[in-house]
This record gives C-alpha cells, sequence and structure tokens, in this order.
C-alpha cells in the first residue's frame, strides 16, 4: 500500500472527512437561509412600493378618469431611474407606459406577479421585475412592477459566495485533513513498531510517549501499566517455577532414596514399616507445598468468591488461639489473646482462619526463644521466662485488623517485600521447616477480601497486621487492590 494510501485509510483522515462534509452542508444552509432571506426582504419592500404605487394611480383614475391616469402615467415615466408602468384596454392594447413586451399571459393574472419585461429604449436584454396587474373599472388594466434585477445580482453573488467557500472548504479541510493523518499515523507507526520490537524481544520494552497528553499518550501509558503487570507476572511465575523445582527437589531426591534404602536394605515387616512411614511424611510434606500452591492460586484468582458469608472474626482468632495455645507452651512461649467482640467480617471464614493460622505458625516457628548452643553446659544461663506471643484482633475505623506479634529477631526491613513472594525465605530461617509459603497465602488472602498484609517492627521481635474491611455489606475484590501499601513479611 502507498504512502498516500495509507493516509487515506487512517481514522483521522476519516473524521476530518466527516467533519468537512457536515461543515459544507451547515455552510451551504446557514448561505441558502441568507439568501432566501435577503430575497424575501427585498420582495416585501419592493411590494410594498408597488402597493403604495397603485393605490396613488387609482385615486387618479377615480378623479379623473382614464385620461387623467394616462397623463401621471406619462408623467412618471419620463423621470429618471421610473417604475414600471403600462395601461391596457380590456382586449390588451397599451394605452400608455415604458414596457415594450411581456410574456404572454402576463396580464390575464391580477395579483403580484415575478416576470420578465422589455423596457422602452433598452430592447436588447431580458430584465427581471416584481409587478403586481389592477384590474380599473371599464376593464382597464394596470400594471405597476419595480426592477429586481439588482435583487437576482445579489443572489447570485451569494450564489458564487456559497460555492467559492465551498470549494475552499474542500481544499483547506483535504490538506488539514491529509495533515492530521499523516501525524497520527507517524505516532501509530512508532508504537507499532515498538510493538513488534516487543513482541520478538521480550516484554522489557515499552511504548514511547509522545508528551502530549492527549488520548493516544493515555493510551499508550495505559499499555505500558498493562506490560509492567504482564512483566511482573511472568517475572513472578518464573521464579515460583524455578523455586518450585529447587525447592521440591531436595524432598522428592530424599523420597526417592529412602524408598530405594527399603529395598535394597530393609530385611524384616518393621524395617518396611519405618521406611513405609517416612516415605509417608515425605509425601505429606509435599503434598502440604502443593495444597498451600493452590489456595494461593484460588485466592488470587478470586476463586471461591460466591461462597463468602458474614461471620465474626473473633471467633475465628479464638479458634485460632485454642489450636496454638497448647503448641506454644512447648516451645517456651506464653499466648496472650486480646479481642474485642462484636468484629463483622464479609468473606471466607476458612481462608482467613488459614492465613491468621500460618502467621501464628510462622511466630511460633521465628519467634520462638534460641535454644542453647551444644558444649555450653555447666556455663549455660539459666531459664528465661516463656517468650510472649500475642494474638490481637480490634476494631480501628472502618477496618478490622488482625495482629500476630511476637519478640524473636524480626525481619530487616529492606527483606519485608520480597518475602510475600512464593518460597521465599531468608538466610537465617532456612534451618528450620517451613517451605516460604505461608505469608505469600496470608497476602493473597488479605488482596482477596480487599485488604492488606501490614509487617511492623514490634520492638523487639515482629508484628503481622491483616487490615481487613469491617463493613458487612463491602464487596469483595469491588475496591482497588491494595497490594501497593504493602510491607514484607516473614517467611
Amino acid at each position: 500500500m502507498t504512502a498516500l494510501g495509507k493516509l487515506f485509510r487512517t481514522t483521522a483522515f476519516k473524521i476530518t472527512v466527516v467533519y468537512l462534509c457536515l461543515s459544507a452542508i451547515g455552510a451551504g444552509l446557514v448561505l441558502g437561509r441568507v439568501g432566501w432571506n435577503v430575497k424575501q426582504l427585498i420582495d416585501e419592500q419592493t411590494a410594498q412600493t408597488v402597493n403604495a404605487d397603485i393605490t396613488g394611480l387609482a385615486e387618479q383614475y377615480q378623479e379623473g378618469g382614464v385620461n387623467q391616469l394616462v397623463q401621471t402615467i406619462q408623467r412618471r415615466i419620463r423621470q429618471p431611474g421610473a417604475d414600471l408602468y403600462l395601461l391596457t384596454t380590456h382586449a390588451g392594447e397599451p394605452l400608455v407606459g415604458n414596457i415594450v413586451s411581456l410574456p404572454p399571459g402576463v396580464l390575464d393574472h391580477p395579483g403580484l406577479v415575478e416576470t420578465d419585461y422589455l423596457r422602452k429604449g433598452d430592447i436588447s436584454a431580458h430584465h427581471r421585475a416584481l409587478a403586481r396587474i389592477f384590474a380599473l373599472q371599464g376593464g382597464f388594466r394596470l400594471l405597476v412592477g419595480h426592477d429586481i434585477e439588482e435583487g437576482v445580482r445579489l443572489r447570485h453573488i451569494l450564489a458564487g459566495a456559497l460555492v467559492t467557500s465551498l470549494i475552499w472548504l474542500v481544499i483547506i479541510g483535504t490538506i488539514g485533513g491529509l495533515w492530521a493523518a499523516r501525524r497520527v499515523l507517524h505516532r501509530v507507526d512508532k508504537i507499532n513498531a515498538q510493538a513488534q520490537n516487543i513482541v520478538s524481544s521480550g516484554l522489557s520494552g515499552r511504548l514511547p510517549l509522545a508528551g502530549t497528553g492527549d488520548e493516544l499518550d493515555r493510551l499508550v501509558h495505559n499499555l505500558n501499566s498493562m506490560l509492567d503487570r504482564t512483566e511482573v507476572l511472568m517475572t513472578g511465575l518464573k521464579e515460583v517455577s524455578d523455586n518450585l523445582a529447587h525447592d521440591l527437589r531436595t524432598p522428592l531426591t530424599r523420597l526417592r532414596s529412602r524408598a530405594e534404602q527399603a529395598l535394597h536394605s530393609a530385611k524384616t515387616a518393621e524395617d518396611y514399616r519405618c521406611a513405609l512411614e517416612k516415605v509417608i511424611e515425605e509425601s505429606d510434606g509435599l503434598i502440604r507445598v502443593f495444597n498451600a500452591l493452590l489456595m494461593i492460586a484460588r485466592a488470587e484468582a478470586g476463586t471461591g468468591i460466591d461462597g463468602m458469608v458474614e461471620f465474626d472474626a473473633a471467633g475465628v482468632a479464638r479458634d485460632v488461639s485454642e489450636l496454638y495455645e497448647p503448641l506454644a507452651e512447648d516451645r517456651g512461649m506464653a499466648f496472650s489473646l486480646d479481642v474485642d467482640s462484636g468484629l463483622t467480617l464479609l468473606g471466607s471464614r476458612e481462608l482467613i482462619g488459614q492465613a491468621l493460622a500460618n502467621l501464628v505458625d510462622n511466630a511460633l516457628n521465628y519467634g520462638a526463644p534460641p535454644q542453647p548452643a551444644e558444649g555450653e553446659g555447666d556455663d549455660a544461663k539459666p531459664a528465661q521466662e516463656p517468650m510472649p506471643l500475642f494474638l490481637s484482633a480490634k476494631r480501628h475505623g472502618p477496618f478490622v485488623e488482625i495482629s500476630v506479634a511476637d519478640r524473636g529477631p524480626g525481619i530487616a526491613a529492606e527483606d519485608r517485600a520480597r518475602v510475600l513472594d512464593r518460597f521465599v525465605r531468608l538466610e537465617n530461617s532456612r534451618s528450620r521447616p517451613g517451605s516460604g509459603l505461608g505469608l505469600a497465602l496470608a497476602a493473597a488472602v488479605a488482596r482477596l477480601h480487599n485488604g492488606k498484609l501490614l509487617i511492623e517492627d514490634n520492638e523487639p521481635g515482629l508484628r503481622v497486621t491483616l487490615v481487613l474491611p469491617a463493613s458487612a455489606r463491602t464487596p469483595p475484590l469491588l475496591a482497588p487492590l491494595m497490594s501497593q501499601t504493602q510491607t514484607g513479611a516473614a517467611a
């Protein structure tokens, strides 16, 4: 396709043509209306002049008869720039006047009429006049008219102005349309070229912005935002795949090794039983990892949103407290519960309960007091009081805040954002059990309920808070996701 053909096919040129046609129609209607109004005004003024002239001549006829009327007409036609006069008998024979010729039948229709005529002294060309035929007593007919040639010329001038205006409008509109189309096409070609580069080279490129702030810039900005989001998702998918392959390789290898060891070394039924128990234990760990991944995927996709109901968040906190309080005592921690009543939420009780359980489990795993190092013997420090573990559920304005706080080592501020990603585990936690999915699930559940997950310094220790809308009628997934305000959390 040629460059000119591409210009003609652009939306900008088509819109220009449409506006050009509408402008031409509008200009034609305006000028046509002006011409019509001018004609009506001239005809009205001429008719008034003719009627006044006829009234005066009729009075002359009534006073002195035909002779006086003839004398009056003769005096008038001798004056420079005289109007048109013609007096005829009932048979149509002219008695007096300055009209040489009229179209046939004009005198047979009394009233106002627009007609051509030939004037005495100027019989070389036809002129146009607005005349009135008046029947007198005795069968005489009197024609009084006024030349409207100037009005005709004015209408011709207006018609010429209309045609000239339309011609210039088409020329200027076409040139302007081609210029606008070329400008838009140039920007669109640049966007298309960059889009092709992005398709071929990856998601790192971005579409160019012209800086004008027009609709194309707004569209490009939104497309770039979409590319940013897509790149983040693709990067996250790649990292999840890599982490999944890395973190599952060790338990799968251990699972295979134990099965192979049992196959070669087990001799008694008890040996086989022990080997199978270890295999089942490893399998349960793998199943827990996959279940956590599945719950995160469902929460981020909004699956199960139709099953959300109203429930009491305080009851969920109490249930989690009853479940983990004995385990906290075994770990040397004092479990403390502080909840308000009437904390109604609209959402999934199961998902919020699972997210809260993950937070408490993290606090038990990473906020427990450190064990004495081997070899300390008699020099070991005396036993300390149990370290506190706090679980609270409070109402703060339009939100319900469910917090889990400990007095452990906490997490550095620079690590709090990335530990929300899947399979992320800090160096000081790799020696302890876990898969790095607990906080990722809690963050996904918070986003599902239009909430956020906050990570704060407990001075000392760590405080992790689920902030959820307290309104019982807040529809989930309709408010903007609040992930931009999230901070990091422990893995």
